[in-house]
């Protein structure tokens, strides 16, 4: 049944006209557009948004009493009288806190796999996520919709090595992940502390920065001296030497084409570069990109 709205909301309504719940009006894109009670949504398993501010919520809600809701969320249908959101997380929960019993939705087909899996990527380009969030969700996407990095890239208009340095936080210890996921730590800090093999420098170095307000440059010095871990060396041992501007650049150049860890060392007469790989796959898969092929 329709509702009265004014202003913005009212001109919004009549290009949505309001319909019953078992009623739907098809779109171009063969989705159709249908008016549907807010208990019939469930939450999406893939949702890469996973802390939602309060204030902001509450400021929705109270534009939604007065005006309704001015966007559609984005369904599918998962059983009878049933449906999955695909978008529109922060709509449908400011529309409950709202009172309303029901909400403007766009369902799309269920079958349609690269439909949702494009709904996705756009959810995940618009949301607000903590770097641990877009890594989770970067990986939910690769697993379930065979995604591949440069599709995932070329989707979010982010490079391929931008996704594969947030991809790498998932490596983090736990303890590390929830202090990112906090914001106690940069994601500037976190890739740093990837140079550190165990969960226990991880989460040494992670408490100094905290305590000590260390800068990622610091950081990062602190790693590449073999600091990190808080092993203590003897005083008659010297540290490594710390690599050059040139040799960090040429690292990280390196380290994000092949998507793994590259060190390069560059003497006087003559240099050395290792890449690392995890196993016989991804020795195949270092092998691939260095005969120029595609991953």
């Amino acid at each position: 049944m329709a509702t009265k709205q004014s202003g913005l909301g009212r001109g919004l309504g009549d290009l949505f006209a309001r319909t019953d719940e078992d009623e739907s009006q098809p779109l171009k894109d063969g989705s159709t557009f249908a008016e549907i009670r807010v208990e019939q949504i469930v939450p999406n398993p893939h949702q890469p948004r996973t802390v939602f501010d309060e204030d902001d919520l509450e400021e929705l809600s109270a534009s939604i009493a007065e005006f309704g809701v001015l966007q559609p969320v984005v369904v599918r249908k998962a059983g009878r009288n049933k449906f999955e959101l695909i978008m529109g997380e922060r709509r449908l929960r400011a529309s409950k806190m709202a009172g309303r019993a029901s909400i403007p939705a766009i369902v799309r087909g269920t079958e349609d796999s690269a439909l949702l899996r494009d709904a996705l990527l756009e959810n995940l380009h618009r949301a607000n996520l903590n770097p641990i969030e877009e890594a989770q969700a970067y990986s939910q996407l690769l697993s379930d919709f065979e995604c591949t990095k440069e599709e995932l890239s070329s989707k979010l208009h982010r490079s391929r090595p931008q996704v594969s340095n947030t991809l790498r936080l998932l490596n983090l210890s736990p303890r590390v992940q929830a202090k990112v996921a906090a914001g106690v730590l940069s994601a500037g800090h976190a890739r740093a502390l990837l140079g550190l093999e165990s969960a226990e420098a991880q989460e040494h170095l992670a408490d100094r920065i905290v305590a000590e307000g260390l800068s990622v440059r610091s950081t990062e010095e602190i790693v590449a001296l073999g600091r990190g871990g808080g092993e203590r060396k003897s005083s008659v041992q010297r540290g490594p030497r710390l690599p050059s501007d040139r040799e960090r650049e040429i690292s990280s150049q390196l380290s994000d084409h092949f998507d793994t860890r590259v060190k390069v060392n560059i003497g006087r007469n003559k240099g050395k570069i290792t890449i690392e790989f995890a196993s016989g796959d991804d020795l195949d898969r270092i092998m691939a990109i260095l005969d120029g092929k595609t991953i």
